[in-house]
């Protein structure tokens, strides 16, 4: 079978890729990037269209002129106008639907708009773009020419879990309290066991079962891509389980500051519950920060049981893997440790392994999460001015605390941030808005001085991001409305009975055993 179509869409979205590229690169679209706030995507912009377009330009007249004969090279290059599809559609989400959406969000206000609407229900662009998937999908149409490019999606998303790896380390659990190590391994560990037996005892499909476990369990959509290929869950299965994610976290994002409040539970308290029972990092951060609008106390114990959750995620993972081969292999006389062995997904293997290289301190200093690390050694021209002093200096009076108080008179005497003390104080500072926007903002450029993040891991950073976008974009083509109602909803009800359970069970354990200090 000859698979390679004579066809111009390769040519022209190549050409398409071309022109973006250089309207960026002759500043032609300065005024579109100045309002849509998107300087910080420059390098993408004037480097990836100019690579991907070019390969397309090339392979698109081959698509055209070319003698295609049945073989390895015509089924490889046909893939390619279906990666580009993608890829195109991923670059016009990213650059400018994601942050036109957020642009528009940020004006009905800093809190319903900007906090709320934006970032709890999580309106960027991987989202985004699974929906643009799934309206091509289902109101338009995958063209021929794609379909067998769409196929690599998978592909994008397990390099991207690979690459995922290298963003944490074991170095992070030396500044983790015990009490977060146990609740929160009790809590995921129990909740993905619980998903887990209520979908055998409701005949969902293991694929199903695990994909959701994961997700409820353990980091709500990053823990979902991670199991997905491990438990070889469709694409229906994977939608299901964002969709459930992010409506059960957006419901607690309203509901667990109003109870923490009735409950009249400390900032380490709520903190400590926000971090187990909401599922994902940005709903964690904005339930915190509406507890405790006026510091980051609340947001750093919730940060701690949040980072602890993320790195039992290899351990999970590894779990499903070996339960998955497990289960599905039902004869008696198959041996379990060598079906294991032989079906153990090696894009697993490479995350572990990442995670292990991350966790030596060879992409980052050990003490890194995500690449962040903490770092004072300011060279000359980035210490504070003495424009910037003054400014400090008049607004003094206004600082009341004395951790706070302390942290300022450091800064303004060293003329940068001294300790990582200093910098969660100053934070703090920030988040009170007790001084002018003026001075915050220096106190903000102080913080991004010496929180660093190191190269390796931003460059790895990138690749992740655009295998996720492919990776994804390329899901939501494959997910139609017809398999989602013939799916049924069992996923959302375990869903919600796990969810309430780990909620609630959490909660009596902080009232119980949590106390102002870990």
């Amino acid at each position: 079978m000859v698979y390679t179509q004579k066809h111009p869409a390769l040519f022209i979205m190549g050409v398409i890729m071309i022109t973006l590229g250089a309207m960026a690169h002759f500043s032609l679209m300065d005024n579109i990037i100045s309002y849509l706030t998107i300087e910080k995507f420059m390098g993408e912009m004037t480097t990836l269209p100019y690579i991907f377009g070019s390969i397309a330009i090339v392979v698109g007249l081959w698509h055209l002129f070319g003698e295609h004969k049945e073989g390895h090279l015509d089924y490889y290059l046909s893939t390619v106008v279906g990666v580009i599809f993608i890829l195109l559609i991923a670059m016009i989400v990213r650059w400018f639907v994601a942050p036109y959406i957020a642009v528009l969000s940020k004006s009905m206000g800093p809190v319903m708009g900007a906090k709320y609407l934006h970032q709890v229900l999580g309106l960027n662009y991987i989202v985004l773009g699974i929906l643009t998937g799934i309206i091509i999908a289902n109101f338009f149409k995958i063209p021929v020419w794609a379909e067998n490019g769409v196929r690599l999606s998978r592909l994008g998303l397990k390099t991207g879990v690979v690459l995922l790896g290298t963003l944490y380390s074991l170095a992070e659990l030396q500044q983790l309290g015990g009490l977060s190590i146990v609740m929160v391994g009790f809590f995921v560990l129990g909740s993905v066991g619980l998903v887990l037996w209520m979908g055998a005892r409701r005949n969902i499909p293991n694929s199903m079962g695990g994909v959701l476990s994961a997700g409820m369990g353990v980091c709500g959509v990053s823990a979902t891509v991670a199991a997905a290929p491990v438990v070889q869950a469709k694409s229906v299965e994977i939608a299901y389980t964002i969709g459930t994610i992010l409506l059960w976290g957006v419901g607690c994002m309203f509901l667990f500051p109003i109870v923490g409040h009735i409950l009249d539970l400390g900032y380490v308290q709520f903190g400590a519950w926000a971090g187990t029972g909401i599922l994902n990092s940005a709903q964690v951060a904005g339930a915190a920060l509406a507890y405790q609008p006026d510091g980051i106390e609340t947001l750093k114990v919730a940060e701690i049981f949040n980072i602890t959750r993320v790195l039992v995620l290899p351990i999970i993972v590894v779990w499903l893997a070996i339960w998955y081969v497990e289960r599905e292999e039902t004869a008696p006389d198959v041996n379990i440790v060598r079906v294991a062995f032989e079906k153990f997904p090696i894009f697993v293997i490479g995350f572990l392994l990442m995670f292990s290289l991350s966790s030596t301190g060879i992409f980052a200093p050990a003490n890194h999460y995500k690449g962040k690390y903490f770092d004072n050694n300011v060279p000359a021209e980035k210490l504070l001015t003495g424009e910037a002093i003054a400014t400090l200096k008049s607004e003094q009076e206004k600082v009341q605390l004395k951790a706070r108080k302390e942290a300022l008179a450091r800064l303004i005497e060293n003329k940068k941030i001294m300790s990582i003390d200093d910098d969660n104080s100053l934070r703090g500072l920030v988040n009170a808005k007790v001084v002018s926007k003026e001075a915050n903002g220096i106190l903000k450029k102080a913080h991004k001085t010496v929180r660093h993040t190191a190269k390796k891991i931003n460059k790895f950073r990138q690749f992740i991001t655009w295998f996720f976008a492919f990776g994804l974009i390329g899901l939501g083509m494959q997910i139609t409305f017809a398999s989602i109602k013939q799916a049924g909803g069992q996923p959302l009800v375990i869903g919600g009975i796990v969810g309430t359970l780990k909620a609630v069970l959490s909660l009596i354990i902080v009232v119980l055993f949590v106390h102002e200090t870990i």
